[in-house]
């Protein structure tokens, strides 16, 4: 089984920034070869792709978040990142980070981001 464990979610002020990390562990054992990302659902609709990072590090984004949002990763770590900036009220949601490569999409719990004045 994989797990994925995301961390970084919270409450922040407009135009503040937060940074998600997902880290995957279990039984993946190269890391490198699989894409990762993330997508967000707000109440009430659909869950959309934010970011997603291939194993040779081709990115997509989401086009809301074109130049706010920096997607990485660290394959020694086991590890994606999210870093968001300049958040808006419109980008409070759920963010659910993906694994890609092991057969089903794996998923993460989720974590809330809050961005409100």
């Amino acid at each position: 089984q994989v797990q994925l464990v995301e961390s970084g979610g919270g409450l922040v002020q407009p135009g503040g920034s937060l940074r998600l990390s997902c880290a995957a562990s279990g039984s993946i054992s190269i890391f490198r070869i699989y894409a990762m990302g993330w997508y967000r659902q707000a109440p009430g609709k659909q869950r959309d792709l934010v970011a997603g990072i291939t194993s040779g590090g081709s990115t997509d984004y989401n086009d809301s978040v074109k130049g706010r949002f920096t997607i990485s990763r660290d394959n020694a770590k086991n590890t994606v990142y999210l870093q968001m900036n300049s958040l808006k009220p419109e980008d409070t949601a759920v963010y659910y980070c993906f694994l890609d490569g092991l057969g089903p999409r794996r998923w993460g719990q989720g974590t809330q981001v809050t961005v409100s004045v």
